[in-house]
């Protein structure tokens, strides 16, 4: 099978028109109709079916463009296997939530650029949803993600994925309240805070309260850390929060009792990339020692704010 061809296929697939995928390629709809129908002819299979004015792919069709993923990845693998040993150079896009940027990203962008000047870095935030989707339509290189014990991820089949850190969370509370292990049936009356970007951190509280015996009532949906703390010393309810993160005034981090939740930071590639010469350079400055227990990342906190 031309491997052009089954791009085109997996293009058609994501996008649903021949008219797309002819703007995308830089074609005309009549070549890429052409070039599909002889994929059909190489595969002796019937691939698209007419859907009023537009068409769709057969169940047939369907398998194949699946498969095309795994093959197209498999072609790069081979093609970046041919130069493993050249000088890394490219861009690379990485994408991921901002403590997976700050602590495993620019940490090691000093010693990256002195090492290899010609690799260059493209960085954007994304919570894990919406960074395995970018990876999957190949809009990323380079995924920092995280999720929780007590809620995995799912990162889909296509991906590689790495472990790097892991931090245990424990429970903000006001500063007043007693310090102990936090007895989370005290507070099933009290109102909850949780990321509004990504349901991990609430699927991490419901289960620790299902465990606790209540159902929690969660009104506030916040991303920032920080905003968070400023709502549990108004008194607007408490939340999950790190263990060993500087907290502001007034706020303080309680250890929660087992099972404990534990944050865990990966880098997730598409399969088959990890190989490629600046993305490698990139993966073996941010994976731990080999055989060494996952590190305990400290959590950095921004300077106070005015």
């Amino acid at each position: 099978m031309d491997t052009r061809r089954l791009q085109l296929l997996l293009a058609l697939s994501r996008l649903g028109s021949m008219r797309e995928v002819a703007e995308t390629y830089g074609l005309t709809t009549s070549t890429v109709s052409q070039q599909i129908a002889a994929l059909a002819k190489e595969t002796g299979a019937q691939l698209i079916e007419p859907e009023g004015r537009r068409v769709r792919l057969t169940p047939a069709g369907r398998r194949l463009a699946d498969h095309a993923v795994t093959i197209l990845a498999a072609i790069d693998s081979a093609r970046l296997d041919l130069d493993p040993d050249a000088e890394p150079a490219g861009v690379v896009r990485v994408g991921g939530f901002a403590t997976g940027i700050r602590v495993s990203l620019l940490s090691i962008v000093s010693e990256l650029a002195e090492a290899y000047p010609k690799v260059q870095l493209v960085i954007s935030e994304y919570e894990p949803a919406e960074a395995f989707e970018l990876l999957n339509d190949d809009d990323l290189d380079l995924a920092l993600t995280y999720d929780y014990n007590l809620a995995p991820a799912s990162p889909g089949p296509l991906l590689d994925t790495e472990p790097l850190w892991s931090i245990t969370w424990g429970l903000g509370v006001p500063d007043h309240f007693p310090d102990s292990l936090a007895d989370l049936a005290a507070y099933a009356e009290h109102t909850w805070i949780v990321n509004s970007r990504n349901t991990a951190d609430e699927t991490a509280v419901r289960t620790l309260a299902a465990l606790a015996g209540f159902t929690p009532r969660i009104a506030h949906e916040i991303d920032s850390l920080d905003l968070v703390e400023d709502l549990i010393v108004a008194g607007y309810g408490v939340g999950m929060l790190p263990l060993g993160r500087p907290t502001s005034p007034g706020v303080k981090v309680l250890p929660m009792p087992d099972p404990q939740p534990v944050l865990t930071a990966y880098a997730v590639t598409r399969r088959g990339r990890a190989v490629w010469p600046p993305l490698r350079a990139v993966l073996d400055r941010m994976r731990p020692p080999p055989g060494e227990t996952l590190p305990r990342a400290s959590w950095p906190r921004p300077q106070a704010r005015n």
